[in-house]
């Protein structure tokens, strides 16, 4: 197999988005367009990938990392001379290269890989991939001659009335004669109503030199669609979701709805696990099997164990066990940890804290920079009290510990093993284990003073 190059064109601003952020850095189910067409292209094994960037380089390049070699396109005059800045990298190789856009998210590896073939084993100086469309406002034009070859492509802005009703259109997708390619861009002029280089004048010059140009025409133009705006954002969310959801279908996961279920690219979710509607994970998130997530659920960043019950609550950058329930209307905020077959009930706020094996906080409980170990049971309405406006302490509660309703746990202090704190009290001292902690003011009763009470209102 020959040399192959990858050059994905990511040098526009994209100001159709009316966006202060880089067009290509537009997410699409949770991930930046450029890192879902790198990731796509990665699989495909290239010799070498290339990234045209302009506006916003530094955020591309922060985005993608190693994944990829950059190329500066300091002036954006065009996607010919877009290609032409990996002149000194590629320009004397042999072998073939593909040239791709960073704002079409849905291109799958297996596409491109398709289209490589298709050139290589027609022995062709280039392949253009193009699809049809019945509204090709917009995209160049596929001209064919009388004998159906490829003869020019032919951009929407410089299109004649007749070429418009061409509804073969260009997906901005080629692979080319890598040596070819390079021996023609300087060639392309910008006699054009954008006084631009086009790329697709590449093809029409290696016609007019009686080269071999062929085209494939996919069945599949949601992967070619090319973001330029909102709407077209919201049409590829629709599209990348619909896949990554058939997707988790056919290895065993349940959704009740579908279209009412939002999973990132790069979560994994185990077999038999359920996800009712209005469910959103997101980020690198990894659900066990078994689970029953939802509905109206947000996951961010998360493992989560097996036959594990989400209901109605929020997670974020967190680690939950086996068999452990958590909600409804429960927050589970950054940096906690969450033992097997602990119950974390409704209105509990969990932050920055380890809940042990079986340990429960079953309501209106905030639990934050704090440690508890094995079948503790935290009364309602208990908080850690962690922050005395300046600086946070811990609170440790050791296995086994009790403690009653509407208590005030001011830290730092601990809870010793199988110790009881008695409803309504405020800790401010440790509690030695299998004490009983008693911490609040007598009570008096004053007799016949709410008569007195009401002959004041009454008056």
């Amino acid at each position: 197999m020959s040399n192959r190059y990858a050059i994905i064109l990511a040098a526009g601003h994209g100001t159709r988005m009316n966006s202060k952020l880089y067009k290509v850095m537009h997410q699409v189910c949770g991930k930046p367009m450029i890192q879902h067409v790198v990731d796509q292209v990665n699989q495909a094994h290239f010799t070498k990938t290339y990234v045209v960037v302009g506006h916003g380089a530094d955020a591309v390049q922060g985005c993608i990392g190693e994944n990829a070699n950059f190329l500066l396109q300091k002036e954006q005059l065009g996607t010919a001379h877009a290609v032409l800045q990996a002149e000194d990298q590629l320009g004397e190789q042999d072998g073939t290269t593909v040239v791709l856009y960073g704002d079409t998210p849905l291109i799958t590896h297996q596409t491109i890989e398709k289209l490589i073939r298709f050139q290589e084993d027609h022995h062709a100086a280039a392949a253009v991939l193009t699809a049809k469309l019945d509204d090709p406002s917009g995209y160049g034009r596929i001209i064919r001659n009388g004998n159906g070859d490829l003869a020019k492509i032919v951009e929407d802005k410089d299109a004649t009335d007749e070429e418009k009703q061409v509804k073969e259109i260009n997906t901005g997708i080629y692979s080319f004669d890598n040596r070819k390619l390079f021996s023609l861009l300087g060639k392309v002029n910008n006699n054009n109503a954008q006084s631009e280089y086009y790329l697709p004048d590449v093809i029409t010059l290696l016609v007019q030199n009686s080269e071999k140009v062929i085209a494939l025409k996919t069945d599949h133009f949601e992967e070619t669609l090319g973001v330029n705006n909102r709407l077209q954002l919201a049409v590829a969310e629709k599209y990348m979701r619909e896949r990554i959801n058939r997707f988790h279908m056919i290895n065993g996961v349940t959704l009740i709805d579908p279209a009412a279920t939002y999973l990132s690219a790069e979560c994994t979710i185990g077999a038999d696990t359920i996800i009712y509607p209005g469910t959103v994970v997101s980020g690198r998130t990894t659900i066990g099997s078994g689970c029953t997530i939802g509905p109206h659920t947000q996951i961010s960043n998360c493992v989560i164990g097996k036959e594990t019950v989400v209901n109605q609550s929020v997670l974020e950058d967190s680690w939950v066990g086996d068999r452990v329930q958590i909600g409804p209307f429960a927050h589970i905020r950054p940096l906690s940890k969450i033992h097997d077959q602990a119950k974390i009930g409704n209105f509990v706020e969990v932050k920055k804290s380890e809940i042990g094996a079986r340990s429960k906080a079953s309501h209106l409980t905030y639990l934050g920079d704090a440690v508890l170990g094995e079948d503790v049971n935290m009364g309602c309405g208990t908080i850690t009290v962690n922050y005395d406006g300046k600086n946070k302490f811990a609170t440790h509660i050791e296995d086994g510990a009790f403690i009653g309703c509407n208590a005030n746990l001011v830290a730092p202090v601990t809870i010793g093993r199988g110790a009881f704190v008695a409803a309504g009290s405020t800790i401010t001292e440790s509690v030695n284990a299998d004490a009983l902690a008693i911490a609040r003011s007598r009570q008096t009763n004053k007799e016949n003073y709410a008569l007195k009470l009401n002959y004041r209102n009454n008056h």
